[in-house]
């Protein structure tokens, strides 16, 4: 077992408590929407020199969070097990990375979004080398950062901008030219608030 590998099971077994859109919000109070079940695949390269995590930026197109930067995943669909198996067949659709590629090692505490979504984060490893083909009609770009960047939390801000009537604050972790922030920023952060250093 390598170390970042003993690193990411510790931080997944480590107490803590699910995080959310609201986190910075506090003197705003929260929606309360009926939420929908999803599972986002937090896919980490083991195969070069570096340990590297896979994104997307997502296609212009899409009704929901055009443009925005994002891991594989999506809703639990009736046919999945649960939000581990929608992750990962996600992936296979989005990036094209095959579900038997992918060692899960575990699952961090769900996150829960202002769009009415209860997210899983699935941390899973890729040992072997894997060129993603992003899947047209959802997915514009799939790129890397090295782990070590998104978590190293000196990396990350706070920011702000004003939606639906008041000011709300997220947390951001730039990497070169994409702006990684909102909901992903928050399970990296989370992430990298868990992992013993």
């Amino acid at each position: 077992m390598t170390d970042i590998e003993s690193r990411l099971l510790a931080a997944i077994a480590a107490p803590g408590r699910p995080s959310s859109d609201y986190d910075l919000n506090a003197s705003h109070p929260a929606v309360k929407v009926k939420t929908r079940a999803a599972g986002v695949l937090v896919a980490i390269s083991l195969a070069g020199p570096e340990p590297l995590l896979f994104l997307t930026k997502r296609s212009s197109r899409l009704k929901h969070h055009p443009g925005q930067i994002a891991f594989a995943g999506g809703k639990v669909d009736p046919g999945d097990a649960d939000a581990v198996a929608a992750a990962l067949r996600e992936a296979d659709e989005e990036i094209g990375l095959p579900v038997a590629a992918t060692r899960v090692l575990g699952t961090l505490p769900s996150h829960e979004t202002v769009t009415g979504f209860t997210i899983t984060p699935v941390i899973g490893v890729i040992d072997a080398a894997f060129t993603p083909v992003p899947e047209a009609g959802e997915v514009t770009e799939v790129f890397t950062v090295p782990l070590a960047h998104v978590l190293d939390p000196a990396r990350y801000s706070v920011q702000s901008r004003f939606w639906q009537g008041y000011h709300r604050r997220y947390f951001t972790v730039p990497y070169g030219p994409y702006y990684i922030w909102g909901a992903t920023a928050r399970m990296l952060r989370a992430l990298a608030d868990r992992m013993p250093q």
